[in-house]
């Protein structure tokens, strides 16, 4: 005969909630001490100057003394606290997952979505924070009780229909281990296409723009529609190339991400399909730790509309990832990749984390998240990195810090 399951623990919750000052914290755990209580958790928010401060307790023998200091101690401070008694313990139901939230406004009505998807897959929302609040809003829930591959499919059409962005990833410290960020040149790194940038000055930018148009959508071989578009520029001095250096543009937020991503000991990398002419220079100036490109043939000071050696394409970007984290000594799910084309498909697949940054929908569907407002550094929420954490950072070393817009 089985013998029947023990019931769950009794234990007691305490909930302080008022206007936050110095000392209110300590003062109500120096309360707490004189009853012979264990923590089992503690959880505190504050939003515009209010507290909401809860702590978990095993339920003492007799709680009523406990119940006398601690409204004592709501009177003396002029805060409300108020002590619930209830079954079970700190342990929060397995499945946990972290679910950042991106908009371009946030909207109330995408996280009632969010939220209900959530409740619908039989989850539970542990935990909000906000990771950032400018120049996008990022949010995270902290979510118990789900399936992380599930809860990401059930949210994505949510999200789409909402027009925010959704990351999910399983909690644990994997998440936090990725030490390697991979990143696309063209329309990821900087703005625009250097090629067309190219094609502008040898006067054939229709061209190139329809072979590049298809290329990234996946309808044409890489190498061979590279090939064709470099044809294209035969005859261009090479001080062109040194024109279109100097005027090509990095996204918003590029250097904020990169600069931080260094603070923290990652490792950063790009990959490029387009030319070591303009990624070198640009992995100089950012202090990027390994680059790779492909070669543009100058013979004369012109070009010659031949690129040098192998085309690093799809397959070779794949290949750049794994050699450069090779060469790092770190795993490949402790990666991240960063693309917008099809270009970029391999090695987001081979990454631990493949972001799609305002891509094609072919990129978008295959990527484990995407993100889509113009702002690069929102990558760091997708890292579990705030904006104060950016800011603090910044400060300490007299890094200028933009100010947040007007809203």
């Amino acid at each position: 005969m089985s013998l029947p399951p023990e019931p769950p623990p009794r234990t007691l919750l305490v909930t302080l909630t008022g206007r936050d000052r110095p000392g209110l914290t300590a003062q109500l755990f120096a309360a707490l001490s004189a009853h012979d209580v264990e923590v089992l958790d503690v959880e505190q928010v504050t939003v515009r100057g209010r507290l909401v401060l809860a702590i978990l307790l095993d339920e003492p023998s007799g709680d009523v003394p406990l119940r006398r200091s601690l409204a004592d101690l709501s009177t003396r401070l002029g805060v409300d606290i108020e002590v619930t008694a209830g079954h079970g313990d700190h342990r929060r139901p397995p499945g946990r997952a972290h679910v950042t939230v991106l908009g371009f406004p946030l909207r109330p009505g995408a996280l009632g979505a969010l939220a209900g998807v959530v409740a619908a897959a039989g989850a539970n929302i542990d935990r909000i924070v906000r990771l950032a609040s400018y120049p996008v809003t990022s949010i995270e829930f902290e979510v118990s009780g789900a399936d992380p591959d599930r809860l990401k499919a059930d949210l994505a059409a949510v999200a789409l229909a909402e027009g925010v962005d959704v990351a999910v990833q399983p909690s644990g410290l994997i998440r936090r281990a990725k030490r390697l960020v991979v990143m696309d040149v063209d329309s990821t790194l900087v703005q625009g296409e250097v090629i067309e940038m190219l094609a502008e000055h040898a006067g054939v930018l229709d061209q190139v723009a329809e072979v590049t148009s298809r290329a990234m959508a996946g309808e044409l071989d890489f190498a061979a529609s590279l090939r064709e578009r470099v044809r294209l520029l035969a005859g261009l001095p090479a001080s062109a190339v040194a024109e279109v250096r100097a005027a090509v543009q990095l996204t918003p937020g590029a250097r904020t991400l990169i600069r931080t991503l260094k603070r923290l000991d990652y490792r950063c990398a790009i990959v490029s399909g387009g030319f070591t002419q303009i990624t070198g220079e640009l992995a100089v100036e950012l202090g990027i730790d390994y680059a790779a490109a492909n070669t543009l043939e100058i013979v004369d000071g012109v070009l010659t509309g031949r690129v040098v050696g192998p085309v690093l394409d799809r397959a070779g970007k794949a290949d750049a990832l794994a050699r450069f984290a090779a060469a790092e000594g770190i795993p490949l799910s402790q990666t991240v990749a960063v693309g917008d084309g099809a270009n970029d498909l391999d090695m987001i697949a081979a990454a631990g984390l493949g972001i799609a940054f305002n891509a094609k929908p072919v990129v978008r569907s295959a990527a484990d998240t995407a993100v889509n407002v113009p702002y690069l550094d929102a990558i760091l929420y997708l890292l579990g990195i705030s904006r104060d954490d950016i800011e603090a950072a910044d400060a300490a070393d007299g890094s200028p810090t933009p100010a947040p817009p007007v809203r």
